[in-house]
């Protein structure tokens, strides 16, 4: 008997867990595990307004083989949009028409974007790759991180906002 109120148990919880998955997911709930951005809760809000500078975003990456390779490297954790990667949460730093200058840091129409040193290498030792810079095209957006390790556009580059989710909005969140 107690052997079958201990499956029963797990079983339960096991149902529990998987519809509040469900319900959470369903209504725009992630949670954030990588330090890019505050740990926690996070709710994708849709905007009310087009997309701006400085807004915080969940953005899907683009299945290319440069985000392939950043989840071999483990840059990216698994997720439902497209590749099996979890969608990004980062700041919006400079929108179509905007001027992307990559040096020691990034400059944004000339301007020092803040926290935006780039990296000569991971922290497995792995050499990166900046982003040439350029004119960020119509359709795209410029995405960055204040953390220092973050992987974001100083890397990759411009990402097509059609993997735009929406609004990144922090429900219960800490900074480690």
């Amino acid at each position: 008997m107690t052997r079958r109120r201990a499956i029963m148990g797990l079983g339960g919880t096991a149902l529990m867990s998987s519809l509040l998955s469900v319900v959470a997911w369903s209504g725009g709930y992630r949670l954030n595990l990588t330090p890019s951005e505050p740990l926690g809760l996070w709710r994708i809000e849709p905007p009310r307004h087009a997309i701006s500078g400085g807004d915080l975003v969940f953005v899907c990456p683009p299945i290319t083989p440069l985000f392939e390779e950043a989840r071999r490297r483990g840059y990216l954790a698994r997720g439902l949009c497209p590749g099996s990667v979890a969608p990004l949460v980062k700041a919006v730093a400079a929108l179509p028409a905007q001027h992307v200058e990559i040096g020691d840091v990034v400059r944004i129409d000339g301007e020092i974007l803040s926290s935006s040193r780039l990296r000569k290498t991971d922290g497995a030792g792995r050499s990166l790759t900046p982003f040439a810079g350029g004119i960020v095209p119509a359709g795209y957006l410029y995405l960055h991180s204040p953390f220092a390790s973050s992987y974001d556009s100083r890397y990759f580059g411009p990402v097509p906002s059609t993997g735009l989710l929406g609004l990144a909005r922090p429900v219960f969140t800490f900074t480690p």
